[in-house]
């Protein structure tokens, strides 16, 4: 595949750089792209109330503005999350603020929101005749007054193009947003965006993505939270600000949130601990070190009915979603299993069926 050659050579660039190359390059060959017939029905999912033809999806972070999200749904994710997405368009962060740590297979970012804002998003979008489940991840401006209100302003404005909307109160790297987690500002957030997901004429399925840096308790306030919300759906979860003593890149004092390999076994324990306190209720989203079809099955049996990957895209390009998927599938026979939605929480005995 062109975009798979292409890959190669752009890991040759700095990072942000890279990724901003990969955009361009993906818009210009999505003309030529075209979702193959590889989809397998076992690997079929029936989550939010939709039917997801494959459960790897594309995390938030690779398409901030959704500029690309057809053409990532033919090169085969079974959905794509677009964002984090801001009510006003802000730069981000200083640059340099993306970090590849080659020797460990992961990323550290501090981008800090950089998006066009959702007015011009939501233009984009108003324009878009493709199908395909697609997810919007909103996001609160770094010096906004009311955070709250700019989740609200958000979702209206862009939940009208989205199948779910997606909200993060967990990147590191915007001061102070995580402590939307808390149980009291959470709730408040939630009880404003079901206000608002009552004055449209349909309701989208909502979901909070979490960081992978919480307590028992802090779970335990986020899942008696969610409960009493009705969301629908937890995503676990974000970057960690936690630096493994395993690190060998140079580039491992980087501030931001680390994201890839390093993150599997502290999102997936997140994940899995979010299942026991959650019971069958909501959906979980499994991301955090995905790299493989085991990796991704490791998450399912914790409890997710959904994954999600980015950074293993970096380092081994478009092929990896096709690729992984046939691993799946392995995995599923291997255990015996005839589709993917019987292994969902297999480790997590109370919850699994």
């Amino acid at each position: 595949m062109i975009l798979d050659g292409a890959a190669a050579g752009l890991r040759l660039l700095p990072a942000e750089a890279a990724h901003r190359a990969t955009i361009a390059l993906t818009r210009l060959a999505s003309p030529f792209l075209a979702r193959d017939a590889a989809d397998d029905s076992r690997l079929a999912v029936e989550a939010l109330g939709l039917r997801f033809p494959s459960p790897v999806g594309l995390a938030a972070g690779f398409d901030k503005n959704a500029e690309v999200p057809d053409a990532m749904l033919r090169l085969g994710f079974g959905f794509v999350e677009c964002g984090t997405v801001t009510p006003r368009p802000q730069a981000g962060n200083p640059k340099p603020r993306l970090f590849r740590l080659r020797e460990d297979g992961a990323v550290i970012n501090r981008m800090g929101f950089n998006n066009q804002g959702v007015a011009r998003v939501a233009g984009r979008l108003s324009r878009r005749k493709a199908g395909g489940i697609l997810g919007l991840n909103i996001g609160a401006n770094r010096d906004s007054a009311d955070r709250i209100a700019d989740y609200r302003q958000a979702f209206a404005a862009l939940a009208p193009f989205a199948d779910y909307v997606a909200v993060n109160v967990s990147s590191p790297n915007t001061p102070g947003l995580r402590g939307l987690q808390n149980r009291e500002e959470l709730a408040r957030l939630l009880s404003e965006l079901n206000d608002e997901r009552a004055r449209a004429k349909r309701a989208k399925p909502l979901l909070v993505k979490i960081a992978p840096d919480l307590d028992g308790h802090a779970l335990d306030d986020i899942a008696h939270v969610a409960l009493a919300a009705r969301v629908d759906g937890i995503i676990a979860t974000n970057t960690t600000v936690a630096r493994p003593a395993s690190l060998k890149s140079p580039n491992a004092h980087e501030g931001g949130g680390l994201s890839g390999k390093p993150l599997f076994d502290p999102s997936t324990l997140i994940l899995r601990e979010m299942r026991r306190r959650l019971g069958p209720s909501l959906v979980l989203v499994g991301v955090g070190g995905i790299s493989s079809g085991a990796d991704a099955y490791a998450k399912i049996r914790a409890g997710a009915s959904l994954v999600q990957l980015y950074t293993a895209l970096a380092f081994s390009g478009p092929g990896l979603v096709r690729r992984l998927e046939h691993e799946l599938l392995d995995c599923l026979r291997r255990d015996g299993y005839s589709r993917l939605s019987d292994a969902v929480g297999a480790d997590v005995p109370a919850t699994h069926g």
